[in-house]
């Protein structure tokens, strides 16, 4: 199936390659839930407000509903279902576990991929509004709970389990402290 209004794209999904057509209006959200079935990425808004089917895209987070399935093409997609290691938890979702980060888990996709986000980009030193100090040669600040809100403050939890959601990124970033710093796709590049 291929016209003047669709393609064929080959998708890199959790490492997986996936070619199939999609018209060229196929959001990269559609594309997972529809064509191939991941449905863990949830569809929320539809508007990029919500945070519910946030995805890592050449890890970094991304809303699957703003971005176009063919502009995914060559790039490297992790869902939900990608962030485990085998039977392995990732410890961004072992966090949440532990720390109840979520009640009815609609969100909670979206929320495990943008944290595992969130502490790659802490880690890199890439300060956010809540950073006091962001001169380039200061260390990164500290992860406190105001960093947490406000780097997770694209995602949106409508039972506010927010509260839980702060403690289990911290819990997440102490166990990557505790190991050697690395988070998402970082443990996916070096795997």
């Amino acid at each position: 199936m291929t016209s003047a209004t669709s393609s064929v794209v080959t998708l890199t999904v959790n490492g997986e390659k996936h070619t199939l057509p999609v018209d060229h209006r196929t959001t990269l959200l559609d594309a997972l839930r529809e064509h191939l079935d991941l449905t863990g990425t949830k569809k929320g808004c539809d508007q990029g407000q919500c945070g519910a089917c946030t995805v890592l895209v050449d890890g970094r987070r991304a809303v699957a509903c703003l971005q176009l399935a063919v502009a995914a093409e060559g790039r490297e997609i992790t869902t939900i279902e990608g962030v485990a290691e085998g039977d392995r938890l990732h410890p961004v979702q072992q966090a949440f576990l532990d720390q109840d980060g979520f009640q009815c888990g609609y969100c909670t996709p979206g929320q495990i991929c943008s944290a595992i986000a969130v502490l790659d980009e802490h880690a890199a030193g890439w300060p956010s509004a809540a950073t006091a100090d962001v001169r380039p040669q200061q260390p990164p600040a500290p992860l406190t709970a105001e960093e947490i809100r406000e780097r997770m403050s694209g995602n949106l939890c409508r039972c506010s389990a927010y509260v839980s959601i702060v403690r289990a990124v911290a819990q997440a970033a102490e166990a990557a402290d505790a190991t050697d710093g690395r988070t998402g796709a970082d443990k996916g590049a070096a795997a």
